[in-house]
């Protein structure tokens, strides 16, 4: 079966296919997550309902519980760390990635990160996709390429568990309004998804597990502008709100329903919050224990978002933590194995999996 949405008049609710692209079943489902149907008109290709995957694994399952990798960084660095997001303490190696790189973009199904082009130094840019198997450690592998050429300088990955997609970037010499995807579960290049409204670098990314946030970032100047996607569809983003302040460079997370974004470019050490089924400004959360830029990703499960690295101004091995669900200023989590500024964070417990 092609991997495509189809028109609910053809479709019962409860429905189940196998998708061949991802080979996993799914169902599915009138209406959209967090709101009638109506209220999704007009954004992308959207249908009045949406083809759900069918979860039968957990993080607890597969990793004894949200395992959070954070990969490259500044001095350009090939390491990959971990740490389990439930405790605290220090990151452990994980491997390496294929190159020595930072400021890419990275994103997470379940069982899978991939880590998308990057700078091997501060405009050299490369457009290799690398992967990784998050259950185990080791060395990435190859995924593929970015096809539309070399992406770097703040790409902002989100994931639904089937679709991996990358929002914006930087291609010298301009800024990107570029949405592409791949299928997680297979390897390949980058396919066009779609265009985001104003073309900017250094995003901060969330998702749930249907649509896909693009806050802040650089335009050149620092914007404050909030887009969203609708990641099941094709088609270009869409206006949610504005943040607090005008920040990038930062990170961002979340679980199902609130997305975390993490402060950037030193205008404080504050972070924000969206609640992701509506529409609306960000609201603020608390503050962080520094006031540092360049973490770019955050590590989410259902109730923790966790960043690490950053500057401010020298690089940073700090990993700090908040309860999702709550507001309140982050608390120490542990270091890194090495101080990175801006390295990328994913995790296979975020709200993009449900």
């Amino acid at each position: 079966m092609a991997h495509e949405e189809l028109s609910p008049l053809n479709i019962t609710p409860g429905a189940i296919r196998f998708n061949t692209d991802s080979m996993k079943l799914e169902y599915f489902r009138i209406g959209m997550e967090g709101g009638s149907t109506s209220s999704y008109a007009g954004i992308g290709t959207l249908a009045a309902g949406e083809w759900v995957q069918i979860t039968t694994d957990t993080p607890d399952v597969q990793t004894g519980g949200t395992r959070g990798l954070t990969m490259g960084g500044h001095p350009a660095s090939n390491t990959i760390d971990y740490i389990t997001v439930s405790t605290t303490g220090d990151a452990t190696n994980f491997g390496d990635l294929n190159n020595a790189v930072l400021t890419g973009g990275a994103l997470a199904s379940r069982t899978r990160g991939l880590y998308f082009g990057g700078e091997q130094a501060p405009g050299t840019q490369i457009n290799v996709i690398d992967f990784v198997t998050i259950a185990s450690t080791g060395n990435a592998s190859d995924f593929g390429d970015v096809s539309a050429g070399s992406l770097a300088q703040g790409t902002s990955g989100v994931c639904n568990g089937t679709r991996g997609i990358n929002m914006g970037g930087y291609r010298a010499p301009a800024k990107l309004n570029e949405i592409s995807y791949v299928t997680v579960a297979q390897q390949g290049n980058t396919v066009d998804f779609g265009n985001l409204i104003t073309a900017r670098d250094s995003v901060r990314g969330c998702a749930s597990q249907t649509r896909g946030i693009a806050s802040g970032g650089m335009t050149p100047s620092v914007t404050n502008h909030i887009e969203f996607i609708t990641m099941p569809t094709l088609g270009n983003a869409a206006d949610f709100g504005d943040c607090a302040t005008t920040n990038g460079n930062g990170g961002g997370c979340s679980n199902s329903v609130r997305g975390i974004f993490n402060s950037g470019n030193g205008y404080g050490p504050i972070m924000e919050y969206i609640t992701i089924a509506t529409l609306g400004n960000s609201i603020d959360f608390g503050d962080n224990t520094f006031d540092g830029t360049g973490n770019l990703g955050g590590m989410a499960s259902p109730t923790r978002a966790v960043f690490a690295g950053g500057s401010n101004p020298s690089s940073s091995d700090l990993i700090e933590y908040v309860q999702i669900m709550t507001t309140g200023n982050a608390v120490d989590f542990g270091n890194l194995t090495a101080a990175r500024n801006y390295p990328t964070s994913v995790s296979n417990g975020h709200g993009g999996l449900g």
